[in-house]
């Protein structure tokens, strides 16, 4: 019986081992690719290079050579893209994954808050996350949800765990603006209706919705600093303002106090003024920027993300207000742009897609900062390493070099002779896994 007993307890504790030994981690030696690539642009240098090799562990950029001068990992898996231009993964400052785009067919933006359930809505954010992986954008800002609360960061989480394909996300929630600053409107005032952000009065409200935020997983803060548009009896672009300055120091001085960065929506005029004084990060659209904008924009280090291509679309008829105020802001834009360029305002790319269908390019909005003063590298750049560097991930991500994510993707044209080929993106790798091959490169294995 004592020896019976005794078989039983080693036997437990052989068990017990085993169950320890397996559960200790182990250090995994991180998985080698090379990526051949024909040409490179790799986010920071001036010009391409030619035939380079990148070396990857894992998820990350180990080195970056001449084919001829690096050599090839025994083991590694070669992906060949020789044939083709090959690019970091690209970053959309300015996105809205919750919306997706205002065709009045459909019922334009009142109808995704009045009838369409926060699932419903979801479960469309999931294809649009897709959609801006497939066009090789491999991170986005994705700023406001439109009414849909704290969606994005559920879809940030899923992406981050693996359970939905997507971009890497930095999300800014709910967005804030003020009483009379924000859709849903022109309803009877007796019928209480969503509105597309959260409503904040005075600095006190302001500090409160900035708090409620961030604590809830906001990366950014998106605050609306101008709202209607119109144009005035003479011939001028008029902005309506939203907060004052006071409550937009709120907001920033919060933010920035857990690290964050605040976003500001503002075309123009008082609103602008108020939203450079206030100290933003960002300005996104910055439609009408005087010269003392932009050297204001310039001294503080403000970005601009721009959204050129959007205001192209969806114009009303020509001749009423809504017609005259769509024209006026194409014809005011393109000359706001060219100042900032000149000036030497930091630019990041942003395309405003959700405000249009995620069917269409997002990459659209390239040919647009080229047509307004910036070389395609420059461009290029703008969804790269610039604006890795707004998001403050600079040498991570945006770039193809040692220590970077390896967030990598390529076209099949030249991009510095016509950017309209980073429309047609042919192969998408984040974080050191490939998503799209078009050109079944990756089942290569080195000679």
């Amino acid at each position: 019986m004592m020896r019976g007993q005794a078989g039983v307890g080693t036997l437990l504790l052989s068990l017990v081992w085993s169950a320890a030994v397996a559960a200790q981690p182990t250090t995994a030696v991180p998985a080698v690719t090379v990526i051949r690539a024909g040409v490179l642009i790799d986010g920071v240098s001036s010009s391409a290079k030619s035939n380079q090799l990148i070396v990857l562990r894992g998820n990350r950029v180990e080195s970056v050579g001449d084919a001829g001068a690096l050599k090839i990992p025994d083991g590694a898996r070669l992906i060949d893209l020789s044939g083709a231009t090959v690019m970091p993964g690209l970053i959309d400052a300015h996105t809205h994954v919750l919306l997706h785009g205002e065709d009045a067919a459909e019922g334009g933006y009142d109808v995704q808050l009045l009838r369409e359930p926060l699932a419903y809505r979801v479960a469309r954010a999931t294809v649009a996350a897709r959609r801006a992986l497939e066009q090789g954008f491999t991170t986005i800002r994705d700023v406001e949800t439109e009414g849909a609360g704290y969606g994005d960061v559920g879809l940030k989480r899923a992406i981050n765990e693996g359970y939905i394909p997507g971009p890497r996300m930095f999300v800014s929630t709910r967005g804030m603006s003020s009483t009379g600053g924000y859709n849903l409107e022109d309803y009877a005032p007796e019928v209480a209706v969503p509105k597309g952000v959260q409503i904040a009065d005075g600095p006190v409200e302001t500090r409160k919705a900035a708090r409620e935020q961030l604590d809830h997983g906001a990366d950014w803060l998106k605050v609306y600093m101008t709202h209607r548009s119109w144009v005035d009896a003479q011939g001028n672009l008029v902005s309506q303002p939203t907060f004052t300055v006071e409550e937009l120091r709120a907001v920033v001085d919060e933010a920035h106090g857990w690290g964050k960065k605040v976003a500001c929506h503002a075309y123009g005029g008082i609103g602008l003024r108020r939203a450079l004084d206030g100290g933003c990060d960002s300005i996104e659209h910055g439609l009408e920027l005087d010269e003392a904008a932009v050297a204001q924009m310039v001294k503080q280090g403000t970005w601009l993300c721009p959204t050129m291509a959007v205001y192209y679309q969806g114009w009303e008829a020509e001749g009423t207000p809504g017609g005259k105020r769509d024209r006026k802001r194409v014809a005011v834009h393109g000359a706001s742009l060219r100042r900032a360029i000149k000036a030497g305002v930091n630019i990041a790319f942003g395309s405003d897609v959700g405000g249009f269908s995620w069917n269409e390019p997002i990459a659209q909005e390239f040919p647009r900062l080229v047509e307004f003063g910036m070389t395609p590298m420059t461009a290029i750049q703008t969804a790269t390493s610039r604006a890795a560097q707004m998001l403050g991930m600079a040498g991570e991500l945006g770039v193809v070099a040692p220590g970077a994510y390896a967030d990598i993707i390529a076209v099949r044209g030249d991009p510095l002779k016509d950017v309209r080929a980073l429309e047609l993106v042919i192969f998408v790798m984040k974080d050191g896994k490939v998503f799209k091959d078009n050109l079944k490169s990756s089942n290569a294995t080195p000679q």
